[in-house]
């Protein structure tokens, strides 16, 4: 999955982006509102968390305007204001939901994953597609109960098939979505990842739609 932060503060900016990089995301920054703006409107993310004041452009008016254009991305408000009028200005322009500063850093891991998984229709952070079991919270997959090793890129690809099952994929809507700004998008890699993870899954659930893309679906009843 893909996030954008934006904040100003460098230490929380930077506290944010390795929190979330550690939980296995893909983050890019920005440190002000126009920034921020324009990223948001040119790349598409899974989620944002984003800082109200912001310098050049305040965090609500970078809001407003993702709405306007039709963004839909899930987005988490940072606030260093508890007021409730400030928590109702933020929803009223389109927030999905908001941490109030200071808060822990487990706080909101715990609402992006949430964001992510409703934005998804998925009620739990496991995640299941037949005998695969991918637990959001603990980074771990599983076949039949089994621990299966993953390198970062390779649970990357599976999370976003997983939170997407049951839909064709198509490799730039992967690759837009698991690499940051500056990835070279002509890279060959996703193949590459789907047939290591097909082969340390061992199970038949990642099929190749030719010319459109993969589709993950449970492997098909024997006999049928």
């Amino acid at each position: 999955m893909r996030l954008l932060v934006v904040e100003d503060d460098p230490d929380l900016n930077r506290q944010l982006t390795k929190a979330l990089t550690d939980a296995g995301y893909v983050v890019d920054r920005a440190f002000d509102g126009e920034e921020g703006h324009y990223l948001g409107d040119n790349e598409p993310y899974d989620a944002v968390v984003l800082d109200i004041g912001l310098p050049k452009k305040d965090g609500i008016s970078v809001l407003e305007a993702w709405r306007r254009n039709g963004r839909s991305m899930p987005v988490l408000i940072l606030t260093a204001r508890d007021r409730w009028s400030d928590k109702v200005q933020g929803f009223d322009a389109g927030a999905d939901d908001y941490v109030a500063k200071p808060f822990h850093l487990e706080e909101v891991l715990a609402r992006i994953r949430a964001l992510l998984r409703r934005s998804a229709g998925h009620a739990q952070s496991e995640l299941t597609c037949g005998p695969v079991t991918l637990d959001t919270r603990t980074n771990k997959v599983t076949v039949s109960g089994n621990p299966v090793k993953m390198t970062s890129h390779e649970y990357r690809l599976l999370q976003y098939l997983m939170h997407h099952a049951g839909r064709v994929v198509s490799r730039t809507e992967l690759v837009e979505h698991l690499y940051d700004q500056d990835f070279d998008r002509d890279s060959n890699t996703i193949e590459v990842f789907v047939g290591r993870i097909r082969k340390k899954l061992d199970v038949d659930i990642i099929q190749t739609v030719r010319g459109l893309g993969y589709l993950l679906t449970p492997p098909a009843a024997p006999g049928t």
